[in-house]
């Protein structure tokens, strides 16, 4: 390693932010290294591999609608495997499909006769759908802010839709299901989802970092080095201190707080994901399952394994389940949840083997109305991270390049 440059870029954290600042920058001629405090790449974005499943950390999606984040990546290198544009929603017993009838023509009369919300909601979600489209994304994040459930009621949504389907559906993306998350969030994905489909890369979420750590030359990235203090251009670790031209900050907002002076400490969401195994996927189709009773700790439940062989050994299924919370604590967590598959699934749901449960405090940044993102700048030192722009795979990439772009600008 290195002790000094007078044009290297030191970029802390090996996220997405991370790396793709660091790619952007090496990419146009600037050395650059990146010290990152775990074992590896990826932030909040990684996939284990356990007895031959692939387990993503935590339920999540790449939305291939993502403008900026599709140009930064290769997309077919990924190969997308995608989720049918629905959902599978559970009530009063049983699962009724509410599926995308602009995509899926077919459907339009079972997805009628769902018992979540009344033929007016659904008539409203149309409608929603065609202004959003409509409306330029630049002019999403200048709307004025308000929670989203304030923005579903005014949108004329009954309470009966927003409880049914709203709270489950974007609970499982905003990681909370009081809707309390920005307006301007909510609007920004459903024209991604309306635009396009939720993915999953074939061979897991971890394609994803891995793919952007290949873009930078060997020993770029240094594990397990996390860096205690930031003086200047001047990085502290644990065994050295290092200096360099210029220094992103591109952890987290919580430690990005604790590098950083005039940054507040990043508030978060929590969940927790389930992983079963068993001989049988429960459902015939790779789409999203949502609780749509309230009563349950299950939020929302997938089997990437329809989607990618991959995720799962031969003649096994791998089942997400993910609930809401911080639910590290609840010794019990397994089982509640399993009695909760009986009662959707049958008995069958007994013989599914829990392989793992994920518990991620730092899941989401908490993004409410009116949530200013600190300025990405702070003296000698450039900060980015989906804190900064919106909590999302598109955030945590747009943030990096943007950072990248400052630094190579003439007037920086």
């Amino acid at each position: 390693m290195k002790t000094d440059s007078k044009r290297k870029v030191f970029v802390i954290g090996a996220g997405l932010a991370g790396l793709s600042c660091a790619v952007r920058l090496h990419e146009s001629g600037i050395p650059v290294e990146v010290f990152e405090a775990s074992d590896s790449i990826g932030g909040r974005v990684r996939t284990d591999v356990l007895d031959g499943f692939l387990l993503d950390r935590g339920f999540q999606v790449y939305l291939d609608a993502y403008r900026d984040a599709g140009r930064f990546l290769d997309l077919a290198a990924l190969d997308l495997r995608r989720f049918q544009p629905g959902a599978l929603v559970w009530k009063r017993g049983k699962l009724w499909e509410v599926m995308d009838i602009f995509r899926r023509p077919l459907s339009v009369f079972s997805s009628a006769a769902a018992p979540v919300g009344g033929i007016g909601d659904k008539l409203r979600i149309a409608r929603l759908r065609h202004t959003l489209l409509r409306k330029p994304i630049a002019d999403i994040w200048r709307s004025p802010d308000g929670s989203t459930c304030e923005y579903l009621r005014q949108f004329g949504f009954s309470e009966r839709m927003i409880d049914d389907f709203f709270r489950c559906f974007y609970g499982g993306i905003f990681l909370e299901d009081g809707l309390v998350t920005s307006s301007r969030i909510f609007e920004f994905t459903f024209r991604m989802f309306s635009e396009g489909y939720a993915t999953l890369p074939a061979k897991g979420m971890q394609a994803i970092p891995d793919q952007l750590a290949s873009r930078l030359p060997p020993q770029t990235i240094h594990l397990n080095s996390p860096v205690r203090s930031i003086e200047g251009t001047t990085v502290r670790l644990d065994q050295c201190v290092l200096a360099a031209s210029h220094v992103v900050v591109a952890t987290d907002g919580s430690v990005a707080g604790r590098l950083v002076s005039g940054i507040d400490e990043t508030k978060w969401n929590s969940t927790s994901c389930l992983y079963f195994a068993a001989e049988r996927p429960p459902v015939s189709k790779p789409i999203i399952v949502l609780k749509g009773d309230r009563e349950g700790l299950i939020n929302n439940l997938s089997v990437p394994s329809l989607l990618s062989a991959g995720y799962a050994p031969r003649g096994q299924s791998l089942i997400s389940v993910s609930i809401l919370g911080d639910h590290r604590e609840t010794p019990e967590l397994t089982e509640r949840v399993r009695g909760e598959l009986v009662e959707w699934f049958g008995e069958e749901a007994t013989k599914w083997k829990h392989l793992r449960t994920e518990h991620i405090q730092r899941a989401l940044p908490i993004a409410p109305p009116g949530n200013d993102s600190p300025q990405p700048r702070h003296g000698s030192v450039l900060v980015c991270g989906d804190h900064t722009t919106s909590g999302s795979i598109e955030g945590a990439i747009q943030s990096g390049w943007r950072t990248a772009r400052q630094l190579l600008s003439k007037n920086y």
